[in-house]
């Protein structure tokens, strides 16, 4: 009799918890069946992403042949060729373009039934957003690297942790990722079109993400600014690093680590912009 008046609390507490694991999961689940469907825009995107590794290796390569030593901002020839070409693979994991979902949702007022499911608007979009991610990594981060592999001598990680936390890395990633473009789309509470908000995020995530090129070819002070006062280097910048071995252990953890706090203050902006917004919403379109 004890012992069945001591597990009722304890199922209690967990039913919820695992209920909302589940759902979470199954959200995941359609978000990785809904990308999955684009199967030609899956495959005319890598060819893309191919074509412009090629123009953005051979850049970078030539910035290396005139370098002291050829070693630009501390990489070799390999660690070059795999920033880039792991780069390109990525691209379509992270995400950074191409999100207006939130946006056009507000605009219509479709957001209301948002607003009405069991799962709040954060949580909903970060887990499809999870899904679409791993469909990603699982369709189009390999055919980059292959092709980088096949013209371009890579560099291959030397130490067992640089994988795993590769993994970490990219997952922190897409979730910071998330919770910026939730932010810049949930402008459009406020500014009705956002995609002004959008236009500057397409610009400055790419640029200051690491994506043109290594930040640590900036200044030190300004790549040191920009990597612990915004949350944009961890969007590509830190992975690629992670992957190439730029850095010793104690730093590439580090920077795994900044990452972590960086997800975790975006997806708690995310939560307070929504919160905010909820207050004061008037619903477009009727």
């Amino acid at each position: 009799m004890d012992h069945r008046d001591a597990s009722v609390p304890t199922i209690s507490r967990t039913g919820p918890f695992r209920a909302s694991v589940t759902t979470f999961g199954a959200l995941i689940g359609s978000g990785f069946r809904r990308y999955a469907t684009y199967r030609q825009a899956t495959i005319a995107g890598t060819f893309t992403n191919i074509v412009f590794g090629f123009l953005r290796c051979y850049v970078l390569l030539a910035v290396a042949a005139e370098a002291v030593g050829n070693r630009p901002a501390g990489y070799d020839v390999e660690q070059l060729a795999t920033y880039v070409w792991v780069g390109q693979g990525l691209l379509s994991v992270i995400g950074i373009w191409g999100w207006t979902e939130l946006a056009d949702r507000i605009r219509t007022g479709d957001i209301a039934a948002d607003l009405l499911r069991p799962v709040g608007p954060v949580a909903a979009y970060l887990a499809a957003d999870l899904g679409r991610a791993l469909y990603g990594m699982l369709t189009r981060f390999g055919p980059p690297l292959l092709a980088g592999a096949l013209f371009f001598p890579l560099h291959t990680p030397a130490r067992w942790q640089t994988v795993p936390l590769f993994a970490l890395s990219v997952l922190l990633a897409v979730i910071i990722c998330f919770g910026c473009r939730y932010a810049v789309n949930a402008t459009a509470y406020w500014l009705q079109d956002a995609r002004g908000p959008i236009t500057l995020w397409t610009l400055g995530s790419g640029v200051l993400g690491g994506l043109y090129f290594p930040l640590r070819l900036l200044p030190e002070e300004v790549a040191v600014v920009l990597w612990v006062a915004t949350p944009l280097p961890s969007l590509l910048q830190t992975p690629l690093d992670v992957i190439a071995e730029r850095d010793g252990p104690a730093l590439q953890t580090g920077l795994v680590g900044l990452q972590a706090g960086w997800a975790v203050v975006i997806l708690a902006v995310a939560v307070l912009v929504q919160r905010r917004a909820e207050r004061r919403l008037v619903v477009q379109g009727g």
